[in-house]
């Protein structure tokens, strides 16, 4: 069990492992904290969202590669007893930035999606994917439960410079309880969603439920999605925009932070950056905006505000923000 300084014993705490047919454990990636769901991407890769904590300024979903190390120095004391996984990964470094850890440290690998603490949530659980489109307009996205919350977040992934980000979107608030386990059902029309406060509370207010998510086919004005450029973002949307307020710079705002790479539980944001925001153009469907960003800082999360932005018919955008998890910038 922890103890008070958050470190334990327990042979094998903090690690993935893979259990072959015949029962054998192979020890597979170190330097998980508290992980909240677990699961495979289409493409086979494994992910698992791990929550603030040490190590942790804030929630994240992380890639998890054989022979990798998600950040918990205190797993590495059984790096020594797996075979085949190579040489051992550096502890982290106190009181620096992922960015600067990934340098440092080549086995450690940079969250694919912060989940930003305190704006979209503060403890990730279980997430499943669209894979159908008949759960809405967000194919190949996937929906990432928050318990203490009790909302659902949305998160579409990119891969580049072989590394895997993306951004996540506020989806839907109002479970009943605390969600923890979720399960889109085989033809794609339904996510489920079964909850507790498991004593901690939630916004919820149920101690317990077990709930079903639908799409009432009507297509909100959304973000479809936030893909990174090498000077920017680009941004499709799920219905057109007014282009008027699309080319109106004012119509957006964005703030670029991290948060300081620490033993200690948590932490605040630091290193923020206001960027200049220009419009480069508005795609001729009037679905997609080009944005360039000055600077775009590696490593940041990039947050955008999209305050002015308006749909043909005058209405806001659902849920006006997006988070973008920026690990690398494209070459082109």
């Amino acid at each position: 069990c922890l103890t008070g300084s958050f470190h334990s014993d327990a042979p094998w705490r903090g690690w993935c492992v893979r259990i072959t047919p015949d029962g054998k454990m192979l020890p597979t990636a170190a330097g998980i904290r508290s992980p909240g769901g677990i699961g495979f991407f289409p493409d086979g890769e494994v992910f698992y969202d791990d929550n603030q904590g040490v190590w942790n300024g804030s929630s994240a979903l992380k890639h998890l590669k054989v022979g990798s190390f998600q950040g918990h120095s205190d797993t590495l004391k059984w790096w020594d007893e797996t075979h085949g996984l190579g040489e051992k990964p550096l502890p982290s470094d106190d009181h620096t930035r992922i960015e600067a850890e990934r340098k440092r440290n080549p086995k450690y690998i940079p969250p694919a999606i912060v989940l930003p603490h305190g704006h979209v949530g503060n403890s990730p659980t279980a997430w499943d994917w669209d894979e159908s489109g008949k759960f809405g307009p967000f194919v190949k996205q996937l929906f990432i439960a928050d318990q203490s919350w009790s909302v659902l977040n949305r998160v579409s992934i990119e891969i580049v410079n072989g590394v895997y980000q993306g951004a996540c979107y506020p989806f839907l608030k109002g479970l009943k309880s605390g969600p923890i386990g979720v399960r889109m059902s085989a033809d794609g029309t339904t996510l489920f969603v079964g909850g507790s406060d498991r004593g901690w509370g939630s916004r919820g207010g149920h101690p317990d439920g077990f709930e079903r998510v639908r799409w009432t086919g009507k297509i909100p004005f959304e973000i479809q999605e936030m893909k990174v450029k090498p000077d920017g973002f680009e941004l499709t949307f799920t219905q057109p925009v007014d282009v008027e307020s699309a080319k109106n710079a004012a119509s957006y705002a964005m703030r670029e932070y991290t948060w300081e790479w620490r033993e200690a539980y948590g932490g605040p944001e630091v290193d923020e950056v206001t960027p200049k925001i220009e419009v480069v153009s508005v795609g001729a469907d009037a679905k997609s905006v080009r944005l360039k960003i000055t600077p775009l800082t590696q490593g940041l999360v990039h947050q955008l505000d999209l305050p002015g932005l308006k749909n043909a018919e005058g209405q806001p955008l659902l849920h006006p923000v997006g988070y973008y998890t920026l690990n690398e910038i494209p070459k082109k």
